[in-house]
C-alpha cells in the first residue's frame, strides 16, 4: 500500500474531476487557476456573476472610477467586440453621409435648384442650400455613434457625452461663456495679422445683401451646432472610447482619433494639417481631463459659427476650402490659443468640482 505523499507545488493540477461538493473546477475568468494572471484593470473590482445567473438585458455601465475613455469597458462582448463595433459604425457613418448626399441631389433636381453645368461638383446652385446639405451630412454621425454605443456595446448612450451619462448643460453653458469670446479674440488676432495680404483677401462674390446674409445666419445657427457636435461625438467621443476598450492608456486612442480628425478635413496645406492635429490633441486631453465633451463642443461650435458667418458675409459659402487649407499664421495663432483654452477650462473644472470619473 503506497503511503500518502503530499503533492508537489510544481505538479500540474490533477485531471481527476472533483466531487460535486468541491465547487467549480475553473475560476470565473476561464482556464486553470495556475495559468491565471491578474484580472485586467477594468475588470478588477467588478463582482463576478453567480453561477447560472442571467446576464443583464439592459445597458450596462462601466465600473465606478472609470475615466471617460474607459466608459465602454462594461464587460459586454468578447475581447475583440470593440473591433466589430468600430467597423460597423464607421460603415454606417459613411453610408449615412452618402444617403444625405443622394437625398440632397434628388431634392435639387426635383426643385430645379441643381447647378446648370453638368460638370459641377455641387449639389445645389445656391450656396446656402449646398452648405446645409454638407452640415446635415456630418450631423448624421451623432445618432449613429450613439446607437452603436447603446446596442453594440450595450451601455447607456449618454456615456458618450460624459462620465455622468448625459450632457452637463450647466457646465456646457459655462464653457460657452469662455469659448465664444476667446474665439472672437483669436479670429481678430488672425485677421489683424494677415490683413492686406493677397492670400487673406476674400475670393467670393462680396457682400450678399442683408436678406441673403440673415437667411444664411439663420441656417447656420440651426445646423452648425449639430455639425460641430457630431465631429466631437465621433472623433473625441465614441472613437476614443471604442479604442479605449483595447488599450490601458488614453493616449493611443487620442492620438489616433486626432490623426483621423485631421485627415477627415482633406489634404490642403501642411500648416492646416498641423493645426488640426495639434488642436485635436489638446481637445482630446481636455475631454479626458473634464470627463466629457461639453468643453470641446462649445469651442468647436464657436469656431465654426464664426468661420461660416464670416464666409457668408464675404460671399464665400460656396468655397471648397476647409481648415486643412489654413495658412501658417493660423497655425501659429492656434499654437497659443488651443492650450490657453484647454488649460483655463481644466482649471475651472477643478474649481467647480466637475466630475471626471464615473461614479
Amino acid at each position: 500500500m503506497k503511503p500518502d505523499i503530499p503533492p508537489s507545488p510544481w505538479d500540474p493540477p490533477s485531471t481527476t474531476p472533483p466531487p460535486p461538493s468541491a465547487g467549480p473546477a475553473w475560476p470565473e475568468t476561464g482556464g486553470p487557476a495556475w495559468q491565471q494572471g491578474p484580472a485586467p484593470a477594468w475588470q478588477q473590482g467588478r463582482q463576478a456573476p453567480a453561477p447560472g445567473a442571467v446576464p443583464p438585458l439592459g445597458p450596462v455601465r462601466a465600473e465606478s472610477g472609470a475615466r471617460y475613455d474607459q466608459q465602454g469597458r462594461n464587460g459586454q462582448g468578447g475581447r475583440f467586440a470593440w473591433l466589430g463595433e468600430l467597423t460597423l459604425v464607421l460603415f454606417l457613418v459613411v453610408m449615412g453621409v452618402l444617403a444625405v448626399t443622394v437625398v440632397g441631389a434628388v431634392l435639387a433636381e426635383v426643385l430645379g435648384a441643381a447647378p446648370a453645368s453638368a460638370d459641377s461638383e455641387l449639389i445645389f446652385e445656391d450656396p446656402v442650400a449646398e452648405t446645409a446639405v454638407l452640415l446635415v451630412g456630418i450631423a448624421i454621425g451623432t445618432p449613429i455613434v450613439l446607437w452603436g454605443a447603446r446596442y453594440l456595446n450595450r451601455r447607456p448612450a449618454g456615456t458618450v457625452s460624459s462620465v455622468v451619462g448625459r450632457l452637463r448643460w450647466k457646465w456646457l453653458g459655462l464653457c460657452a461663456a469662455v469659448a465664444f469670446p476667446l474665439i472672437i479674440v483669436q479670429f481678430g488676432v488672425l485677421l489683424a495679422w494677415t490683413w492686406g495680404e493677397e492670400s487673406a483677401e476674400p475670393s467670393g462674390g462680396g457682400w450678399p445683401g442683408w436678406t441673403a446674409f440673415l437667411v444664411s445666419l439663420a441656417v447656420l445657427a440651426v445646423l452648425v451646432p449639430f455639425q460641430a457636435a457630431a465631429e466631437e461625438y465621433v472623433f473625441r467621443g465614441w472613437l476614443v472610447q471604442v479604442i479605449g476598450r483595447a488599450v490601458r492608456s488614453p493616449w493611443p486612442a487620442v492620438v489616433l482619433a486626432s490623426l483621423l480628425f485631421a485627415l477627415a478635413h482633406g489634404f490642403g496645406e501642411l500648416s492646416g494639417f498641423i493645426l488640426l492635429f495639434y488642436s485635436a490633441l489638446w481637445w482630446g486631453w481636455l475631454v479626458i481631463r473634464t470627463g466629457g465633451l461639453e468643453a470641446v463642443i462649445t469651442l468647436h461650435v464657436a469656431n465654426n459659427l464664426l468661420a461660416f458667418g464670416l464666409a457668408a458675409g464675404f460671399g464665400e459659402l460656396a468655397s471648397t476650402e476647409t481648415a486643412a487649407d489654413a495658412p501658417w499664421q493660423a497655425m501659429v495663432v492656434e499654437f497659443v490659443f488651443a492650450p490657453l483654452y484647454c488649460l483655463v477650462m481644466a482649471r475651472i473644472a477643478d474649481r467647480r468640482g466637475v466630475q471626471r470619473m464615473s461614479s
